[in-house]
């Protein structure tokens, strides 16, 4: 274990991380690197033994009172030897006294425990290649063609802590392709898709009701690009299992949302499409 060297990651060098996650099946977004770099330059964090990566682990620092972990793999043949644990340690440290969450593999719930982490909910992933619609429902507007006062305080509803750089980059990067809706001067629903190493995934996706949340994802899902889908969706929200379910998406896989402590109450009934489960 004295062999490994932990460092931070450079924001050019969150791609290790990345095509690692990639490796494993996670699918990720082919423009994440960017935008997770943005929250926390230093929340990023690699172990090296004669300078080559064993093992990597984010902790990723929204405010002084939240941060989310992910990206936590050791590569094969350097497990079970305490590299993972250290890296660990480091990326716990990293966040100080704030409230950690993150989305563990279930059958990790007790690991997890061991370090302060306690069950809130599950997020289950459903994918499936669906249709694309004719066309998308007119009342249905470009995301960046909304205020971004109100993208950003609807996010307050739906996400433990503010996040307005990283929100900006997710909404403008290469690829990805936002859709709002608005009812009455309010925004009812809103979401992004973005390109992945295999089809696009969809997130967030947040809105008032199945309906709005409808109206949006059919857009979304009219934008050019791959019909192979995924959507990321608290468990706990029937109205957006159900809207998955209608769309013949099948649940491929399970995590469980945890946290350290307390966070302010979220609108979880709003959330059809979980942003991200490596940066919550």
């Amino acid at each position: 274990m004295s062999d490994l060297q932990i460092r931070n990651l450079r924001p050019d060098e969150i791609s290790v991380a990345i095509d690692w996650a990639a490796a494993e099946g996670w699918n990720p977004g082919l423009a994440d690197a960017a935008c997770f770099a943005i929250p926390d330059t230093r929340g990023f964090f690699v172990g090296e033994i004669d300078g080559e990566p064993v093992a990597t682990v984010s902790c990723v620092t929204y405010d002084e009172r939240f941060a989310f972990l992910g990206f936590y793999i050791v590569r094969a043949g350097f497990r079970g030897r305490g590299h993972g644990l250290r890296i660990w340690n480091a990326a716990i440290a990293h966040a100080g006294s704030r409230v950690i969450g993150l989305d563990g593999v279930v059958a990790q719930q007790d690991n997890y425990r061991k370090s302060g982490f306690q069950l809130a909910y599950a997020n289950i992933r459903c994918g499936g290649i669906v249709a694309a619609p004719p066309k998308p429902p007119a009342a249905v507007v470009a995301l960046d063609a909304i205020p971004f006062a109100l993208v950003q305080a609807d996010d307050a509803t739906v996400f433990p802590a503010p996040r307005p750089a990283f929100l900006r980059a997710w909404i403008n990067a290469p690829g990805h392709v936002g859709r709002a809706l608005l009812r009455d001067g309010k925004l009812a629903a809103w979401g992004v898709i973005r390109p992945c190493r295999s089809g696009r995934k969809i997130g967030p996706l947040v809105a008032d009701d199945r309906a709005s949340a409808e109206a949006v994802l059919q857009a979304l899902l009219a934008s050019p690009g791959s019909n192979e889908i995924v959507l990321d969706i608290p468990a706990m929200n029937r109205d957006a299992m159900a809207l998955a379910e209608s769309l013949r998406l099948k649940p491929t896989f399970e995590t469980a949302r945890m946290y350290t402590g307390p966070i302010a109450s979220l609108r979880l009934d709003r959330v059809f499409g979980v942003t991200s489960f490596e940066l919550g």
